[in-house]
């Protein structure tokens, strides 16, 4: 990892780190709602979507701050999926990132309120930004969004991955559930740093393949670390997929194999990157981050 990548992911992080709990504690709501909100989202975690976004900008010469508030709001409708994906009726998990999940410290109810209210207040922070962006690219976003996080993306990808469980998918469905559940919102990502940024049609279509690329990247990774992780890096007990009879590239490809498709998709993703003249910007760090994660 490059000293300059490195310095910008930490400050990058630190950015996202400080704005995310002013926005929930500005909010006129009943303290608990509050609290469980910010319970999850001061958990921690990569920031690997505000990150991504924020990258974009970065790459193509814009302030990284003009994208604050709609990373932090990606970041928002990211954390509400994982306190809802970790609730008894889904994945029925008691740890995440280290920490006990947010409905074992709230109870149930009031995690599934405090994931709706984060849910939400994505979309508000989209309509209000501070940033100079025009009406027509906040709309822009705000429908791509719904769309990304949605019935079509990550919603229905969730379902999905649920309605698979015990059975024995083909590397394609597979790969297709986990696009939508997880893909959907990392392409998001950089499609609303295009979309902040002002490329071209063209553009903006070329870093959606890069997106899905970093999608598939990031969801291959993460079942090969379910394999062969550290427990504690990670935040929660590794061979978690295996118990829930999941279907996971390891387990359809071998370890070997979902490493040797891990790395196809990483060059399949520089390969874009150099279609768009994007080589050696903070893109590829990030691309090669995600590749080279422990957690």
């Amino acid at each position: 990892m490059s000293a300059l990548f490195q310095t910008f992911l930490e400050e990058a992080r630190q950015l996202v780190d400080k704005k995310l709990p002013e926005y929930v504690r500005e909010l006129e709501a009943e303290h608990r709602l509050k609290e469980a909100m910010l319970y999850s989202l001061e958990a921690g975690g990569k920031r690997v979507r505000p990150v991504l976004l924020l990258a974009v900008l970065e790459a193509y010469n814009q302030p990284i701050l003009h994208g604050l508030d709609t990373a932090c709001a990606i970041e928002m409708v990211h954390t509400y999926s994982l306190v809802h994906d970790d609730l008894p009726a889904m994945d029925d998990d008691d740890l995440r990132r280290g920490q006990p999940t947010n409905h074992k410290v709230f109870g149930e109810a009031t995690a599934i309120l405090a994931g709706d209210a984060l849910l939400t207040q994505s979309f508000a922070l989209i309509a209000n930004a501070d940033a100079p962006l025009s009406a027509k690219t906040k709309v822009s976003i705000i429908a791509a969004l719904s769309k990304a996080a949605g019935a079509s993306g990550m919603v229905g990808g969730q379902l999905a991955d649920m309605f698979a469980e015990g059975k024995q998918l083909t590397v394609e469905q597979l790969a297709n559930v986990h696009k939508r559940k997880t893909g959907e919102l990392l392409a998001f990502s950089i499609e609303a740093g295009a979309l902040i940024a002002g490329v071209s049609n063209e553009e903006r279509s070329k870093l959606n393949e890069f997106g899905q690329e970093i999608g598939l990247l990031f969801q291959i990774k993460d079942d090969i670390l379910d394999v062969e992780g550290d427990s504690i890096a990670i935040g929660k007990p590794v061979g978690s997929d295996a118990v829930n009879n999941k279907s996971t590239y390891p387990g359809l490809l071998g370890l070997d194999g979902a490493k040797t498709m891990l790395h196809t998709h990483y060059d399949r993703a520089l390969q874009v990157l150099d279609e768009l003249h994007l080589r050696g910007t903070l893109l590829e760090d990030l691309a090669k981050y995600i590749v080279t994660r422990d957690h």
